[in-house]
């Protein structure tokens, strides 16, 4: 079972930049697709970024496409989300997510995920 822990949010500028981390311990990291997803006050949870086991494929929401880019590290179990051109509306608690697989493709919906990190607060002023 795998625990994952955020980091790296707080408040920035509109066109300003942050990366957040995601550490993950108690697992095998390289047998593990990652997410990122977010949810802001009063709105479902959405996907944002997805990477698969070896971080050769990554896909991205469109309104993130351009901006945001994940990545991983397998050797220091952390899959890290770098948000460039931020906006106000990107402003949300961001989690990252974990589901063990032996397949190489991506995953995109929130169901798709069963290990969840407890967010990092992402706040981007106009």
């Amino acid at each position: 079972q795998v625990q994952l822990v955020e980091s790296g949010g707080g408040l920035v500028q509109a066109g300003g930049s942050l990366r957040l981390s995601c550490a993950a311990s108690g697992g095998t990291f390289s047998n593990y697709a990652m997410g990122w997803f977010r949810q802001a006050p009063g709105k479902e949870r959405e996907f944002v970024a997805a990477i698969n086991r070896s971080g050769a494929i990554a896909q991205y929401a469109d309104f993130v496409k351009g901006r945001f880019t994940v990545s991983r590290d397998n050797a220091k179990n952390t899959v890290y989300l770098q948000m460039n051109s931020l906006k106000p509306e990107d402003t949300a608690v961001y989690h990252c997510a974990a589901v063990q697989t032996s397949s190489f493709w991506v995953r995109r919906q929130v169901y798709e995920y069963n290990y969840w990190g407890q967010g990092t607060q992402v706040t981007v002023s106009s």
